[in-house]
């Protein structure tokens, strides 16, 4: 083969695209988040399940949802319409969404602990399988509607702020139905009626919104929708083959598995170990959050300048060190909380970024390899692992506070032990996810040169030759 020539893809992504894109965030930040901040509580507090027990509901429910990522990710893959692989699942999956997440916020039909416990599996099942179906095709997207290095940070930037965004907006809805609504079991059912309404709606305008760039793309690149040969346990091989590929699914599951365990487990924190109220709980959140959501620009610009690794190796040690002060933290230090708080989500943000900006990526080198684009499959696979992590990890979280002496309904009540176990999940478990993730950054190989050498020798072997 002749020297690449340079590639220049198609034109730069709108600011409307990037927003409508961003936008369909919505659809999975606002259930997904009121699931990690307040189910386990929820089911423990209000419904009344010993945490044992909530946690292996919630450990079902993961598990089936990382078991259907690579299903639905090689079907989507695979699917051809008229409105390409991707937007059927979109379009239908968004209905079922809306109404299961209402009804996992609804008090079970019998105070049986048996019929509960299959009332919130199966919900599980279904708002999971919806979940999957609207959120991996619309995440495999970021590959699609772009192959610039640049405009995929841009890309995934709109997509973080808008996660990050709709984070707050589920605190800031939530706090506020709990101050309006004085009966516990109405509160969390408005909060799962609204996010399952922001959820449907905010799907259908990103598909709006993105279609015609989706289309113009697909039809400049030859083979764009070229159909695979291998077999799925083929695919599963070459994807595990991909060292870079690796480097991406560690970083992201170590730093979701760190963040989302703080996130479960920061309400007991905030209450039993702070001895403060719900409240103070809601404004931690937001004041993470809110801190995450403004860093994002400043990280941003300085991915186009140092390259997406390292901002990551930069964000992250800012996380770690608010964790050991979350550890350390006593009842009276409310003010120093805060301030961790805002340190922690300096970090924070570059979590949202770099790993789903790095993704498609790597996509591009298997193209290069295989001849194929599978954005499907690999997002699956990032984010099946990721889920059957946390599902692992929740898991635990109940069992280690079962086993420390945990008491349903008694907030500020707990026992030493129990108040112990806390600060452990806290603080030591997840500083070491992060530690393994900034390991897997540094190893990351694919630089903006190196990917641009990847787009020109994929458009010298699929041009036209004379």
């Amino acid at each position: 083969m002749s020297s690449p020539q340079a590639f220049h893809p198609p034109t730069k992504l709108k600011f409307s695209t990037k927003l409508a894109y961003g936008i369909g965030e919505l659809s999975g930040s606002l259930p997904s988040n009121i699931l990690v901040f307040f189910f386990l509580f929820f089911l423990t507090d209000i419904a009344g399940l010993k945490p044992g027990v909530a946690g292996i509901i919630v450990m079902i429910g993961k598990i089936w949802d990382a078991i259907n990522d690579p299903l639905i990710g090689w079907f989507s893959d695979r699917t051809r319409s008229r409105f390409g692989r991707r937007y059927p699942w979109m379009i239908l999956g968004s209905i079922p969404l809306g109404f299961s997440c209402v009804l996992l916020w609804t008090i079970a039909p019998s105070n049986d602990q048996t019929i509960q416990i299959i009332y919130y599996t199966i919900i599980a099942l279904v708002f999971y399988t919806a979940f999957t179906a609207v959120l991996l095709p619309y995440s495999a997207l970021s590959a699609e509607l772009t192959q610039d290095y640049n405009d995929r940070t841009n890309l995934i930037s709109f997509r973080s702020a808008f996660s990050i965004g709709g984070s707050i907006l589920s605190l800031i809805l939530a706090e506020l139905i709990f101050s309006w609504v004085n009966n516990e079991q109405k509160q969390y059912l408005i909060l799962g009626l609204m996010a399952g309404l922001i959820a449907i709606i905010s799907i259908y305008i990103s598909v709006f919104g993105t279609y015609q760039r989706y289309t113009k793309v697909t039809q400049s690149y030859p083979n764009y929708h070229r159909s695979s040969s291998l077999s799925f346990k083929e695919k599963f091989r070459l994807i595990l083959t991909n060292f870079p590929f690796i480097c991406v699914m560690m970083i992201y599951l170590c730093s979701w598995l760190s963040v989302q365990t703080i996130a479960a487990i920061l309400p007991y924190f905030v209450i039993n170990c702070m001895g403060l109220t719900e409240e103070h709980f809601t404004r931690m959140a937001i004041a993470v959050q809110g801190t995450a959501l403004m860093m994002m620009m400043v990280w941003n610009y300085l991915s186009h300048r140092l390259g997406k690794k390292v901002i990551y190796l930069m964000g992250i040690p800012f996380t770690i060190i608010a964790e050991l002060g979350l550890f350390l933290l006593q009842p009276d230090q409310v003010t120093l909380m805060y301030i961790i708080a805002i340190l922690a989500g300096i970090g924070i943000a570059t979590a949202y970024i770099v790993p789903w900006s790095m993704l498609p990526d790597v996509v591009d080198l298997d193209q290069l390899k295989t001849g194929e684009r599978r954005e499907g499959i690999f997002f699956a696979f990032v984010v099946q692992l990721q889920k059957i992590g946390i599902a692992v990890a929740l898991f635990v979280v109940g069992k280690i506070l079962d086993s420390a002496g945990y008491v349903p309904g008694s907030p500020g009540q707990q026992p030493d032990t129990a108040l112990w176990a806390i600060r452990m999940i806290i603080g030591p478990l997840p500083i070491t996810l992060l530690i393994i993730s900034l390991v897997f950054a540094y190893l990351y190989p694919i630089t903006q040169t190196i990917h641009q050498d990847i787009l020109s020798k994929i458009y010298e072997n699929n041009k036209p030759h004379y």
